[in-house]
């Protein structure tokens, strides 16, 4: 497992670090690096992780929407707030479900040699 850039988590780290402190050209390598985990936690694209997986003779690569990028489960300490309630009671789960069923932090990878 490695995380993958372009999930729900990431828009909504970049929402909160980003857009939301008057630096939206901040990119999502910088927030994931300074927000999600620890510091420098990285995140890739799907075809970043092929490029990554290139040795390999059979690779599959999904990625799964988790807890977090549904907002049903508790957030670390630094995440907490009011912004964050709210947005656990209005998040369209089941919409972010149907319409970005690929948009999830986990990118789980399988590979043959």
């Amino acid at each position: 497992m490695i995380y993958h850039k372009w999930s729900m988590v990431g828009m909504m780290l970049w929402i909160r670090y980003g857009l939301l402190r008057l630096r939206p050209f901040t990119s999502l390598k910088t927030i994931y690096a300074r927000y999600l985990e620890s510091p420098g936690t990285k995140a890739y694209s799907v075809a970043e992780a092929k490029r990554l997986s290139g040795a390999f003779s059979k690779v599959r690569i999904r990625t799964l929407l988790t807890h977090g990028d549904l907002l049903t489960s508790e957030a670390g300490q630094r995440h907490q707030g009011a912004a964050l309630n709210l947005a656990r009671k209005i998040w369209p789960r089941e919409l972010i479900q149907r319409l970005f069923p690929k948009a999830g932090l986990f990118m789980l990878i399988e590979a043959t040699k």
